[in-house]
């Protein structure tokens, strides 16, 4: 639509992901492998893409070279020429001496970058969330409230809803009320069973946003986030209305995934492998974009019934990937990864360039880049000696890395 033209996206890019440790020990959240090919924020992107939003800006702060080198390489498709672009923006300390306090001084500190494109309007995003959206959809119904401000919400029932920042709201589906995870979730007006939460996708109208930006700044008691501080204190001083979530994955249930937690990653990349996968990759009305590393195509060898076989089933394999006589149950193999004889993978995400010695025996691990896994190692079948090698989370979740085998 012509009033996505007058938008610009900003992606937040910059979050550390304490809880995804150690997957986030050498790379930003968003930069963290996901599904195979993917990166976590290839999903925000793919979105702003889908929705013809072309003026994007990312900002990025905690180890970012993975994320800015992937973006640099997977998505400089834009044209200059047309005044679309994706603009990586490392925090700068362009407005004091502080590297980013939350999400809203994030966008503060690049308040002249924003003003120098003048958009009439500004997308919020996050760029660690898994779901499909059309944007250009929550703009028009923006437009349509005469709002000052939108918030995307989701339906969860109230006890899911504890999790997260809940949004109350009138009959209108203006915002009355905001709660951060809260303990009894305020229920919507038309189902007591459930509640909405925030989604973390905002659009405001930029002269607006600058004001509430400069205001929060200097509020020294301020923790400086959106959800937090901006938002509660908006909803007594302007138009700010709920957006219902509309699935573009086109699914019975709404699919949205906040990758916070190691349990969560790794729930989100098990959606992907089930015969009528819960997340719809294979979607050529909204494709999944990202980096294609140059790889020959996957490779299964080896078919000796009873003795040795080359094969991958309910699993997502990527290219350059070689399953030499092992066998991948509920999987997913990244980019260059090795199976040899006589292993077995399952309910595993291996990523880029691992490879599985013979014998072999992993269940429900990640596997972090470059791991070579010598023959007859066995993972995720013996808790306690499983704790002594690799870490571990409370519910028997590993991860393994290249030093597991120093």
């Amino acid at each position: 639509m012509d009033m996505m033209k007058k938008c610009l996206g900003v992606i937040m890019a910059g979050g550390a992901g304490e809880r995804l440790w150690p997957l986030t020990q050498d790379r930003a959240k968003p930069a963290v492998p996901f599904g195979g090919l993917y990166r976590i924020v290839d999903f925000t992107m793919s979105n702003c893409l889908n929705s013809d939003l072309r003026k994007v800006i990312v900002l990025t702060q905690y180890k970012a070279q993975s994320l800015i080198r992937h973006i640099r390489m997977g998505w400089s498709i834009f044209s200059a020429a047309c005044g679309e672009f994706i603009e990586v923006i490392p925090a700068q300390q362009r407005v004091g001496f502080n590297w980013y306090l939350g999400t809203a001084d994030a966008v503060y500190q690049n308040l002249y970058y924003i003003e120098n494109i003048s958009p009439e309007f500004t997308v919020v995003l996050s760029g660690d969330h898994v779901y499909k959206m059309d944007y250009g959809k929550m703009l028009q119904y923006h437009l349509d409230n005469n709002a000052d401000a939108t918030i995307a919400t989701i339906e969860f029932t109230r006890k899911e809803a504890q999790r997260f920042g809940v949004i109350q709201v009138n009959e209108q589906m203006q915002i009355i009320g905001f709660q951060e995870k809260p303990a009894d979730p305020l229920p919507l007006p038309y189902n007591p069973e459930k509640s909405f939460v925030s989604m973390g996708i905002y659009i405001f109208n930029t002269r607006l946003l600058k004001e509430l930006l400069i205001e929060d700044s200097n509020n020294k008691y301020s923790t400086h986030d959106f959800g937090k501080d901006i938002i509660p204190k908006l909803i007594h001083s302007a138009k700010i209305f709920a957006y219902n979530f509309i699935d573009e994955n086109k699914k019975q249930v709404h699919y949205w995934r906040d990758i916070g937690t190691l349990e969560s990653y790794w729930e989100a990349n098990m959606d992907l492998v089930y015969v009528e996968p819960v997340f719809n990759l294979y979607d050529n009305e909204w494709p999944i974009r990202t980096y294609m590393a140059p790889a020959p195509p996957a490779k299964f060898v080896f078919g000796q019934e009873g003795k040795r076989i080359g094969i991958a089933i309910d699993s997502i394999v990527s290219n350059g990937c070689i399953v030499s006589g092992g066998v991948v149950r509920d999987s997913i193999l990244s980019p260059w990864v090795r199976v040899n004889s006589y292993s077995t993978v399952e309910q595993s995400i291996l990523m880029d360039d691992v490879e599985v010695g013979r014998y072999s025996r992993i269940r429900k691990a990640i596997v972090d880049k470059y791991t070579q896994i010598p023959p007859n190692t066995v993972i995720g079948y013996d808790a306690d000696e499983d704790k002594k090698r690799f870490f571990t989370t409370e519910t028997g979740l590993l991860v393994v890395r290249p030093q597991d085998f120093e």
